[in-house]
């Protein structure tokens, strides 16, 4: 299977893994998807599998990108709505649900406590004590955006009293909320947590038996996109696929965020060509090119990547894997980068601040706001955001084994399904989850939250 006629490798689609179309000279470049994924070690013979023995990434420097656009035209409008929860602030959810979020490690037995005898969900983590600096101020962004995220219809915000990340200092952060929906307690001022708890989330419990779904545009939708551990199919089946259903929620006018900076590395040029403006590609690039920094301030090489996961499955360097993840963004016009916990809506693609690290990618993705996540996976992973989260498979065999992970399968493009045809599947799948049916973690109750971390904890 060659993917574009400048490749010269092809892809064996029984097993997902590259070999020479040609003879390859040391030191030339091994092309997929009409790009380079790098280059070749040593001399590489026509029909010889082509993978991290004989091919390197050809990944360095900080990039140096120039404002190229293509137009890629919408299609028609589509005229759509689901059943939804509207908000006073104007916002719209896909789910009613009363979380409970800590401002501190410390008080996460507590939040799980509640969470186990009320049935929210306690958005635990380890972090909001001894943080300084940017660290703190990011812990902060990622709680205030879930605190405000419009699938919530109630919130219990837990503070110790002793933290660094004290009530008062996130109330700062927070701002103004609905204070019949947003709660506050500070556990060292109870003298029994449990009743008191208890006590404010069933007032709040009260409130949202008042919410009724009621007929909303999808362009009130924001939708997130992750790729998890991928294989060589991930480019040619999930990925694109995700891509096409993205260009269908693009022409509702619905909102599309992608997050894992590093996994754009290789692939800029595409990402960056549907920029809507100059200024759109300085913030873009910009981002791309401060998470290279990071690598690099580290002491780490920005080709260090992709995960043993990933090369086994017969991805070789962080260029091909980055060529196959941003297809999931479609042709959709890039509009901006953004910042932990910032959110944006009125159509078009984000690129949302955040490393590949699959927690960590879901967390940033909750925290922009987005309704649900659609996650392509070809190794498969039983990891969910808090919000619902549908996994996608890249391959039939993967659909099989893990059917109780698995909520789409990808796989069907490789026995000829039309990718047209199953991106309108997939389309709708996502209506349905917008309107209430499960995803296959939400029925298990799976679901993290990580948050990113740099700097010193005392």
């Amino acid at each position: 299977m060659q993917i574009h006629p400048s490749d010269n490798v092809e892809i064996r689609p029984e097993n997902g893994q590259k070999y020479a179309l040609c003879d390859i000279k040391a030191g030339e470049n091994v092309i997929k998807y009409g790009f380079p994924i790098g280059h070749a070690k040593c001399d590489i013979g026509k029909g010889e599998h082509v993978h991290s023995h004989n091919v390197a990434s050809s990944l360095s420097g900080l990039g140096d990108w120039q404002y190229k656009p293509t137009d890629y035209p919408k299609g028609d409008k589509i005229e759509r709505t689901f059943m939804g929860y509207p908000r006073k602030n104007g916002d719209v959810g896909i789910r009613n649900e009363l979380w409970i979020v800590p401002t501190v490690g410390c008080a996460a037995s507590v939040a799980r406590a509640l969470a186990e005898k009320t049935g929210a969900k306690a958005m635990n983590h380890p972090l909001g004590c001894s943080q300084l600096g940017d660290d703190m101020k990011v812990t902060q962004k990622i709680l205030n955006g879930l605190i405000h995220h419009p699938n919530a219809g109630g919130v219990l915000v837990l503070g110790l009293g002793c933290e660094n990340n004290h009530l008062g200092r996130m109330k700062e952060v927070i701002g103004k909320v609905d204070e019949e929906r947003v709660r506050f307690l500070n556990l060292q001022d109870c003298e029994d947590e449990m009743a008191e708890g208890l006590a404010i989330l069933e007032e709040l419990k009260a409130v949202m038996a008042k919410d009724k779904r009621i007929p909303l545009p999808v362009s009130k939708l924001k939708i997130g996109v992750k790729c998890g551990g991928s294989d060589g199919y991930s480019g040619i089946t999930a990925n694109p696929l995700v891509g096409r259903a993205m260009g269908l929620f693009d022409d509702a006018d619905a909102t599309v965020f992608m997050t894992e900076v590093p996994e754009v590395f290789g692939a800029e040029e595409i990402l960056l060509s549907r920029c809507d403006s100059q200024k759109t590609l300085d913030e873009v690039a910009g981002m791309i090119r401060r998470f290279r920094e990071y690598f690099i301030a580290h002491g780490e090489g920005i080709a260090d990547n992709p995960s043993p996961g990933n090369v086994e499955g017969g991805i070789t360097t962080l260029e091909e894997k980055s060529l196959g993840c941003v297809q999931k963004g479609c042709y959709v016009k890039v509009r901006g980068a953004l910042e932990f916990g910032e959110t944006a809506e009125g159509g078009g693609l984000y690129l949302v601040n955040g490393p590949g690290n699959d927690q960590i990618a879901v967390t940033n993705l909750a925290a922009a706001g987005v309704h649900m996540i659609l996650f392509t996976t070809g190794r498969g992973t039983p990891l969910c955001a808090p919000v619902p989260t549908l996994k996608i498979s890249t391959n039939n065999a993967l659909y099989k084994k893990k059917p109780h992970w698995i909520d789409f399968n990808a796989g069907t493009i490789l026995d000829g399904k039309p990718m047209d045809e199953l991106a309108r599947e997939l389309f709708e799948k996502c209506i349905r989850t917008a309107e209430g049916e499960e995803s296959l973690g939400e029925e298990r109750g799976y679901y993290d939250i990580a948050i990113f971390k740099d700097g010193v904890t005392l």
